[in-house]
């Protein structure tokens, strides 16, 4: 029983997050993934970066990184930028158009979020905010 009950959770949540990002998708016209916002947001927070270094941070393959990265740099949200010192290290950057189609990215989420949550009463909400915290401890 215990079984069937985590898959149920499992399946509710997959379908929960798939809602979410094709809301998402359909809402934010920037011809962009969650996984180009990603490595914006790393960017954003982070500063420039290696490639390889974003990639294994997220959990992408290099090729991966590489696609996305290209992305972001002809829509120029990103620059490439080689090391002084060594010509042959690139580094990713986000630019200020970037960082103003990540908030804008953020700011769609959060409202997207909202709206799912106020469907909520506000128990279904508190016992929501006890789960999330149990499931982030770090144990």
């Amino acid at each position: 029983m215990e079984e069937q009950n985590i898959f149920e959770l499992i399946h509710n949540m997959d379908n929960f997050t798939n809602k979410l990002i094709i809301q998402w998708n359909k809402s934010f016209n920037e011809d962009l993934g969650v996984s180009h916002v990603l490595v914006l947001s790393h960017l954003n927070q982070n500063g420039k970066s290696r490639p390889s270094d974003i990639a294994k941070l997220l959990g992408l393959t290099p090729p991966t990184l590489s696609y996305l990265a290209d992305k972001l740099v002809a829509k120029k949200l990103a620059v490439r930028i080689v090391d002084e010192a060594d010509r042959r290290i690139i580094y990713l950057n986000i630019t200020d158009k970037g960082v103003e189609v990540l908030e804008r990215a953020i700011l769609e989420g959060q409202k997207l979020r909202k709206n799912l949550f106020q469907k909520l009463t506000e128990e279904d909400r508190a016992q929501l905010v006890n789960i999330f915290e149990k499931m982030n401890r770090e144990d």
